[in-house]
């Protein structure tokens, strides 16, 4: 049976393994990096992990649970869908290159070579997309959206936003932070019929 202890160390080690993930890439990261970055052995991360592909799909997994925790923050919201939206658009934005986008995007290249992780990120992102379809569903009910299809209008928002996130990662000079959130805030209010300033 798992220790608090141990848990809490795995907890400790998955997130050192996103770090340097994110970093490095998942070709480049070696079982040694992420060791040493945690000040542990490599034994020790064979010791709970068996090997360097479960370790790799578990730490993108501990990435997936601290998005979902998030995402399901937004959920339970009492805002006005509107507000929920922004908030919604504020977590998922690429306006700032962070560790977790790289890691999502190195992980979306991966898991056309891997089940576990094309599970995994399939499954993140389902999860985004039908909350956002709930918050524009909910918005048209309420009179503040004007949506004819609030699954398309989801599918073409997210697209625009994963894509803006390759492009800023990709080539971090070519879009300014601002000019990221104009465009995705002019979409969303575009699809929504509202004023982008409200977003």
């Amino acid at each position: 049976m798992t220790t608090g202890f141990s848990r809490l160390r795995r907890e400790d080690l998955l997130k050192t393994a996103c770090e340097v993930i994110a970093e490095q890439g998942f070709g480049h990261t070696r079982t040694l990096d992420i060791a040493r970055a945690a000040g542990v052995s490599q034994a020790l991360l064979f010791y709970h992990f068996e090997t360097k592909e479960r370790l790799f799909a578990q730490a993108f997994g501990y990435a997936a649970r601290v998005h979902l925790e998030a995402l399901a923050d937004v959920e339970r919201s009492s805002g006005t869908p509107l507000e929920r939206l922004r908030s919604l658009l504020r977590l998922c934005s690429p306006a700032i290159p962070t560790e977790g986008w790289r890691l999502w995007i190195d992980a979306w290249s991966e898991a056309m070579r891997s089940t576990e992780l094309e599970e995994i990120s399939r499954r993140i992102d389902a999860r985004g997309r039908t909350l956002m379809r709930t918050i524009i569903e909910a918005g048209v009910v309420s009179g503040d959206f004007d949506c004819d299809d609030p699954d398309s209008a989801t599918w073409r928002l997210f697209a625009l936003i994963d894509g803006l996130a390759v492009q800023t990662h990709t080539h971090p000079k070519v879009l300014s932070r601002r000019r990221v959130n104009v465009l995705i805030r002019t979409a969303a209010a575009k699809e929504l019929g509202v004023d982008a300033e409200n977003l």
